[in-house]
């Protein structure tokens, strides 16, 4: 039997439920500059898409204007910080794991303002001890370089490794990183 020496732990959808306070931003910046939004469409079509990839799902091609709107949504989304819900026994299993030893960091593809907002909310950045966003690695999920920076940070192997992850392309950058995962349905 294997020793987990480290967790990693996606973020939106898996530890978070952020869907509907991600929806709720983006539908108020979106609206800002007249372009409308259901919550029902953001969370079947594009919660755990990128933002540069989602922006131009939806015909905004103007890369400035897209980090605008990136900015914009980060600025609003704490206004909704009161329909996130924390996966409260992943969490507290994390947290026996690190009494026992083992390291916990988040892996995501979020913006890090994103995910430290959501954090600080919490109160979790005394439980975690690494974080690892988008804006991190040049190759987001499916690759699995984002779990694989945090094995070479930590000084552990994937079989030294367990990954939780919600979303199809976090599975198959679990996959590829050769660790242990479990998929999270929240």
């Amino acid at each position: 039997m294997r020793e987990i020496k480290l967790i990693l732990l996606d973020f939106d959808g898996t530890l978070v439920d952020t869907r509907r306070a991600n929806a709720l931003a983006y539908i108020a910046t979106l609206g800002e500059v007249g372009i409308t939004l259901t919550e029902q469409d953001y969370l079947t079509r594009y919660f755990g898409v990128r933002c540069m990839e989602f922006m131009h799902a939806l015909g905004i091609d103007d890369d400035s204007e897209v980090r605008r709107l990136r900015q914009r949504k980060v600025e609003l989304y704490p206004n909704y910080f009161d329909t996130v819900v924390l996966n409260k026994p992943l969490w507290d299993w994390c947290q026996m794991m690190r009494m026992m030893g083992a390291k916990v960091w988040i892996v995501s593809t979020g913006h890090i303002d994103n995910i430290t907002n959501v954090m600080r909310y919490l109160n979790l950045f005394s439980g975690v001890d690494g974080i690892i966003s988008g804006d991190d690695v040049t190759n987001p999920k499916p690759s699995p370089d984002a779990f694989l920076k945090a094995m070479e940070m930590e000084g552990v192997t994937p079989d030294e490794t367990i990954i939780f992850e919600d979303s199809d392309v976090g599975i198959e950058a679990a996959q590829r990183s050769g660790a242990a995962y479990v998929r999270i349905k929240l």
